[in-house]
């Protein structure tokens, strides 16, 4: 039996991923918009952003529990939506809802997940961890409201709307390789096999050079919609419903005063948009425009507990990871998101003892300085 490859960074994981999995699956998970800016800038914003460390300060102790729409949870890295799980191991979304328990943690699995709300939630019985929905509006209004309908049965305790995908962003990767779910799984929320398929029944509408996924966005989502459409989500939900999408002031408090819960930063990964702003650069905007009305928290580029740190600073309230779970999910299921969650846990941990923060209240914009930024 070969042993286990010695991981020390969460880029070990990606570069396994990139060994592993097969060029249709990897080509999607870790593909961006158009020439990838945006994927890039996602990271390389943490690097403008120093950590101004204070000392004596008997760390000796560290308290990194938060809470998230009123749950408690052991640390503020959480788990975001991405899509498709399976196709980066075969227990997919389940096991990244195993890890999540394991760490006490919360997680939001994506409508678009290769199994489903229910299936999900019946892997973590009696779990406390708490899990959320992320949700697309489709043109059909009643299949959307009962995605709400079966998260709320199903013990999920908030929505995530996505609210920056009128159109699916121009992804080079799945257009070249004519993007399509491999043909033994399927989005497992839906048994309408129009809903259910990308790339089979969108094959001809992928022919006009876009990929399966963006014919199946053209076809099933609504682009029409507007914040009345947020408010009607409200109006459906019994749980918190928080939008995620959000990269601007402006945008931030007509979030605010459309009622919803809560605010993920969020530029889709660097997946619709190429050259929109990386999400730690607008996060104090938002932040400042929010007010501590609602809480806010950040997605994108988030590779190092020293991120996580800075990201707090600014404003976050927690932060999710996305490709870092799918690379992990590739390596090793279960044990492997674990793993990866364990190893930036502790990066978060040390990073806090050696900046002079005893727990997560103490992380204050001062322990943050900006550099010059330079122009994309």
């Amino acid at each position: 039996m070969a042993a286990q490859p010695s991981f020390v960074s969460l880029d070990d994981f990606e570069k396994h991923a990139y060994a592993r999995l097969d060029r249709n699956a990897l080509d999607y998970y870790r593909s961006g918009a158009q020439d990838m800016i945006t994927v890039r800038e996602n990271q390389r914003a943490f690097d403008r952003i120093v950590v101004r460390p204070r000392v004596l300060r008997d760390v000796s102790t560290i308290d990194m529990q938060v809470t998230v729409q009123g749950q408690p949870i052991s640390s503020p890295i959480c788990i975001a939506p991405t899509a498709m799980q399976r196709m980066a191991h075969p227990e997919g979304e389940c096991a990244t809802a195993r890890a999540s328990v394991r760490k006490d943690t919360c997680m939001i699995l994506s409508s678009w997940s290769t199994t489903s709300i229910e299936d999900v939630a019946a892997s973590t019985p009696n779990s406390h961890a708490p899990k959320w929905l992320q949700l697309y509006i489709y043109k059909d209004r009643e299949a959307t409201k009962r995605l709400i309908e079966r998260a709320q049965d199903s013990g999920y305790t908030a929505i995530a709307l996505t609210v920056d995908t009128p159109f699916l962003g121009r992804r080079l990767a799945d257009i070249r390789n004519r993007f399509q779910l491999p043909p033994h799984l399927t989005m497992a929320n839906f048994s309408d096999q129009g809903k259910a398929q990308v790339g089979k029944a969108d094959a001809a509408s992928a022919a006009d050079n876009a990929s399966g996924l963006a014919a199946y966005v053209a076809s099933q989502i609504d682009p029409t919609l507007s914040w009345k459409h947020v408010q009607w989500v409200k109006s459906v939900a019994r749980i918190p419903v928080l939008v995620k999408g959000i990269l601007t002031a402006e945008d931030a408090r007509l979030a605010v005063d459309a009622g919803v819960d809560g605010i993920i930063v969020s530029n889709h990964g660097g997946r619709q948009i190429d050259t929109a702003p990386a999400t730690i650069d607008v996060l104090e905007e938002v932040c400042r425009a929010v007010a501590s009305r609602v809480e806010v928290y950040l997605d994108g580029g988030v590779r190092r507990g020293t991120d996580v740190f800075k990201a707090l600073a600014l404003g976050a309230t927690a932060v999710f990871l996305g490709r870092p779970v799918l690379w992990a999910l590739s390596y090793n299921g279960e044990d492997g998101v674990v793993e990866m969650l364990d190893m930036i846990n502790e990066e978060l941990r040390l990073t806090m003892a050696l900046a002079g923060c005893v727990n997560i209240s103490d992380i204050s914009r001062n322990h943050v300085r900006m550099l010059a930024q330079p122009r994309l």
